[in-house]
């Protein structure tokens, strides 16, 4: 049996398919998670949550299978919801529950109304743990470098998908040119920029390290996609770790790369470029992951093994967005999807396009204050960053009921 729970705000209308029963034992499955969600969350209630308007709660159990999906669904008409993301804490290393994240939400963005997990991220405990693995900005702040496929909304407001490369170069008059990346664990032979919201210092070891200032009337922090920073080198370590300031950046080339590099030294006069491709100046919002569910017409292909896992996706068409949660590992509750599975879904919910984001015990699907899906942890994973709906309508109007 199928049976489908679909709550909106706008009057109040919880519906069910495809019979009175469906109805019965979806809204009884619900009820059921409510001790898991109030262990995971502290909260001493399982009311269902409120869904604010513009969204759709979805909720699609699959008993042959057996599958549990949980989706959000967006109006993009809605000119006062948007879409943002959120890093674990204050500094790019680290993480924290979804849950955490919106809750450190900065008020200016709005009020957070839904959320899912968003890009892989490096999980092993050490000095980097927490970086993700691709691209992110987060409210128009480059935090970390493009690797692979990403998911972004441009400046008008358009989202899209697909691969983005590092354009990152840093070149002097003195005749250094090597490319960078940007606030991650850096390689012998490699160059990584370090900017003040990875925290302290570099955590890095041997190599040069530029402490760069910025030039007096020149762009300077936070960073921003495309765009090209001249900075003046203040000092150079060669010990590592350098100590990060509010207000200087480090270049830490790798002691195999200082080999190939001219004499640097205090002084001198850097560049620092932030290209990519496609080119993502005045991008306010982008998460790595991957691969590409759907792409509008275009036919795609997976390379096997194909096995089932907890899955989640951000999917969207011509009206709507859509954050979507799959379960797995959980024998008579939900085994996962693979990713053919996983478009197969986010087309049948109507999406056009569709990219997967970080799954397994991550997947996580927050609404008004509850999880809904049922981590194959038995809790709320911590991960690095989060995709999170907001609303910028006043709380006194979302109980009006306004219209769009």
């Amino acid at each position: 049996m199928t049976s489908t729970v679909n709550r909106t705000n706008g009057g109040g209308r919880i519906m069910a398919g495809p019979s009175g029963r469906a109805i019965l034992v979806s809204l009884l499955w619900l009820f059921s998670l409510c001790p898991r969600v109030v262990a995971a969350q502290e909260t001493p209630t399982c009311d269902l949550p409120r869904v604010a308007p513009g969204l759709e709660y979805i909720h699609h159990r699959i008993g042959e299978v057996p599958w549990s999906v949980h989706a959000v669904k967006v109006d993009r008409s809605r000119r006062r919801l948007r879409l943002v993301s959120a890093l674990a804490g204050t500094h790019v290393y680290g993480l924290a529950t979804v849950s955490d994240q919106v809750g450190r939400l900065c008020d200016t963005a709005g009020r957070p109304v839904a959320a899912v997990n968003g890009d892989f991220f490096h999980i092993r405990p050490g000095p980097y743990q927490g970086d993700p693995m691709g691209l992110h900005i987060v409210g128009g702040r480059l935090v970390s470098s493009p690797v692979g496929t990403s998911f972004w909304i441009d400046q008008d407001g358009r989202p899209h998908i697909g691969p983005v490369r590092s354009r990152f170069r840093a070149t002097s008059p003195a005749g250094l040119n090597v490319p960078f990346g940007l606030n991650q664990e850096r390689a012998e032979d490699t160059a990584v920029l370090y900017i003040p919201t990875v925290g302290a210092s570099t955590r890095t070891s041997g190599g040069i390290e530029l402490v760069l200032a910025g030039q007096a009337n020149a762009r300077w922090l936070p960073l921003r996609a495309g765009a090209n920073y001249r900075a003046r080198i203040a000092a150079v370590h060669e010990q590592g770790d350098t100590r990060l300031t509010p207000k200087t950046m480090v270049l830490s080339i790798g002691p195999a790369l200082a080999r190939e590099v001219p004499p640097l030294a205090p002084g001198m006069e850097i560049t620092l470029s932030l290209g990519t491709s496609p080119d993502l100046a005045g991008v306010t919002l982008a998460l790595g992951g991957g691969p590409i569910l759907l792409d509008g017409d275009r036919s795609l292909a997976w390379s096997p093994p194909l096995p089932r896992h907890p899955r989640t996706a951000v999917g969207w068409n011509g009206e709507s967005f859509f954050l979507v949660v799959v379960d797995g590992r959980q024998e008579g509750l939900s085994v996962g999807m693979t990713y053919p599975e996983l478009a197969s879904l986010m087309r049948r919910l109507g999406c056009t396009h569709a990219m997967n984001l970080d799954g397994g015990g991550s997947s996580t699907l927050w609404l008004d204050g509850h999880i809904m899906n049922s981590p194959s942890d038995g809790r709320e994973r911590r991960v690095a960053n989060s995709l999170i709906v907001v609303s910028t309508e006043p709380a006194e109007n979302e109980r009006n009921g306004p219209e769009p």
